[in-house]
Parts: C-alpha cells; structure tokens; sequence
C-alpha cells in the first residue's frame, strides 16, 4: 500500500509540475526502418538518392563530374568523389543510428548536400574510421583530415598531413594514428606518371612516422574488420593490429607456396565476424582469415571474371559475387564456396576499358541491390534466392551504389 501511495504521491508532484511550467510531453517509442540507395551515372554528374522500398527518387545532386561512391562507417554520409574535376562533395544519408546499449535509436530526414566542398588534386580513396575521414589526393604531397559530425554540421575545417610525394595511396585513421601508404621514390617514372608503392607506414596525430616502413609493393586494396585493418601486396595481405602507444603493429600474411601465383589488390572486411575477402586475380576470390595458423588463405573459383562483390553486413557468413556472364553467387564465407547461383543481368564483359558501365552492387535488409546501366535499372534480388523481387527505373546509366539505413526507435 505504501509503494502504491508513492508512485501517486510521484504522480501528482509531475500534473503539479505541469502546471507550474507548461504541459509535459512523454514520447512514446516506436520502431522505424528505413533504406536508401545512392546511385551515381556513368556519365553524368548526378548522384539519386533512392528509397528502396518505394522505389521514390527522393532527391537529386547534381555535381561537377563523374563519381565514385564512398559510405562513411557511421552510414550518415555519402562521399561523392570527383576525381577528374578535383573535387569531392559530402551527401548527407539524412539516416543517424545511434547506440543505446539495450537498443538503437534511428533518425530519419531528407538526404541533403552538404555545404562543405573538399577540394585537391585529384581525390582517390576516401577512408572513415569512426569521427575521422581521410581524403587521399593523388598528385598532391598531402591527405586531408576531418570530422564526419563537423561536416554535418557545416563547420569542417581540414587538417593536411604529408604523403612523402604525389602517388596513388591511401590514408587509414586509426585511433591516434594513420596507416599511410609509401611511394618507391626511387624509380624513375615518365613524366605525368606516379610512382609505385612500396610499402606502409604508421603515423601519429602530428604527422610524424612511428617505427619502420612495413613492406608492401604495389599496395592496393583496404579494408577494415572488427579491430583489425588490411591492405593488398605482392608479397600477401598486410594486416594492422591494435598496439599499444606507439601505434598499430604490421604483420605480412605472406601468400605462401599453396596459393597459385597472383595477388589481392581489393578487399572488403567481415562486419559481425573478422575476416577479409578479396580478388585473386579475375577469376577467383579469396576468403582471409588473419588469426589462422593453418588455413589464413582460401580460394574461391568463379565460373567466369568477377565485375563485383558484396558482403552482408547483417548476415555476417553471406557474401555475392557478379560475375560477367550475368550470374550472381552466394558464397558462404564459412563454408569457404558458392552454394548458389542465379542469372540477374544480361553479360557484362570485362574487356574493353575498364571504365566502361558495369553492374555494381549494394546490400541493403536482405536485399542485393544491382544496377544495370545498359537497362537504366536497378535490380532489386532477394539475398537468399537470389530471384529478382522488383526493379526500379533510373533516368540515364545506373552506375556505382551505396546502400545506407537500418532499424530503431524513433521518440
């Protein structure tokens, strides 16, 4: 009786405060879900944000040139990456996620261009780790720095670190430091040529090198996966491991004698498990698990030359692989094979150059996302069957896609 009497007593001390200071409000939770493709043109300047469900235009950016499509790790932001017009303009996803322990909170807006340009010599990689994204410019002697939460709120300021010399590298925040590929500036290269990488090297928040340069010739390919991060060599995939104040510690996973002669040099990383799955040449892929003694490599044989691959961010042992006869494979990455295969688009050569449109594909609620610019469609597939659920039309050639969303409460 008495616990009855204190929550009244509670009760009516909140109506005598309402009336005091105004009515109060109490937000009831309720779950939302939301998904967003972002598809560039092949050729033109234009980026569509695109709701999945509805298959609704729901804004359109218009830009400078061609882009390549980057999505920060948080999912809130969209790094269209103008590389011939030197130029990279942020899309906000109009999506926030964020953690509250025993669940997740979702807010959702409008998809919106960020006022924030970012500009330098033409712009390659551009790597999120966190609150931190790295711009890589490739004939600059310089990646930029920026917090993804400034940029959203139009206040960004870009904090430049030195790249040795202009080369095709990449930059990695990590913590405190940057993982920062090495230019071979020992060779000579024709003029308007850059020179090769060699390797990688570890550097702290002032710019400066931490401990050796870590071998890596002709280093391609990054990834991230669970604390670890990744990178493509001639020699095998080198892995960064957390270490203690001076920085990440560099491990070679050397190819070893098993693997037939050929090379990653593009990788993505496993969301709810740690591994790494990369090409190995056209034809195959290659499954990479760094903390095993015995099998650290396993490859994949394709039926045909891959055009792209996709893990699933929510189905941590399902990854999908296009390859040019127009099929798409599941692979269960535990299994280490494709335990299925259906035909999603006509053939898509890979000879010709190698920008020529192509499919590329987006994971998004259990549902691969293909487009398919010959057709100006985006095919929507089911991620278990691999039949095709719908397609949704896009004015021009459907190019490069990114998917960002997912579910939470909304007060």
């Amino acid at each position: 009786m008495s616990h009855l009497l204190r929550v009244a007593g509670f009760t009516a001390t909140l109506l005598a405060s309402s009336a005091v200071f105004g009515s109060v409000a109490f937000a009831e939770e309720k779950d939302a879900e939301t998904w967003r493709l972002f598809v560039a043109d092949h050729t033109l300047p234009v980026v569509r944000a695109i709701d999945l469900s509805t298959g609704k235009e729901t804004g359109k950016f218009d830009l400078e040139g061609y882009a390549a499509l980057s999505l920060s790790d948080s999912g809130r932001t969209v790094f269209a990456v103008q590389g011939d017009e030197n130029i990279v303009h942020a899309i906000s996803t109009g999506i926030v996620l964020s953690d509250h322990g025993e669940h997740r909170d979702i807010e959702i807006n409008e998809p919106k261009l960020i006022s924030t340009v970012i500009k330098g010599q033409k712009p390659g990689h551009v790597v999120s780790h966190g609150d931190q994204v790295a711009v890589f410019y490739d004939r600059e002697t310089r990646f930029d720095l920026v917090s993804e939460e400034a940029l959203a709120e139009g206040d960004a300021v870009l904090k430049p670190f030195d790249t040795i010399a202009a080369h095709h590298g990449v930059a990695v925040p990590v913590g405190k430091h940057f993982l920062v590929s090495v230019p071979n500036t020992e060779v000579a290269v024709k003029e308007g040529d850059l020179p090769p990488r060699l390797g990688l090297r570890v550097v702290d928040a002032d710019g400066k090198q931490v401990g050796e340069v870590a071998t890596c010739t002709g280093l391609h390919g990054e990834a991230s996966s669970a604390r670890l991060v990744a990178f493509g060599c001639e020699e095998g995939v080198l892995v960064a491991r957390p270490g203690g104040i001076d920085g990440p510690k560099l491990e070679m996973l050397a190819y070893g004698k098993d693997l037939p002669k050929g090379k990653v040099s593009t990788l993505l990383g496993g969301k709810s498990m740690q591994f790494f799955l990369g090409n190995y040449g056209e034809d195959r892929i290659v499954l990479v698990d760094p903390d095993s003694a015995e099998e650290a490599y396993r490859l994949i044989e394709l039926p045909t030359r891959r055009v792209d691959f996709a893990l699933d961010p929510a189905d941590p042992r399902s990854a999908y692989v296009l390859t040019e006869d127009g099929k798409l494979h599941l692979v269960d990455v535990v299994k280490g094979e494709i335990v299925k295969s259906e035909t999603v688009t006509e053939p898509y050569s890979k000879d010709g150059h190698w920008r020529d449109p192509r499919p590329r594909l987006a994971v998004a609620d259990g549902q691969i996302a293909v487009t398919d610019p010959r057709k100006s469609l985006v095919r929507v597939v089911d991620g278990d069957n691999l039949k095709e659920v719908r397609t949704i039309a896009v004015e021009g050639q459907p190019f490069a896609i990114v998917a960002a969303g997912g579910s939470g409460a909304v007060h």
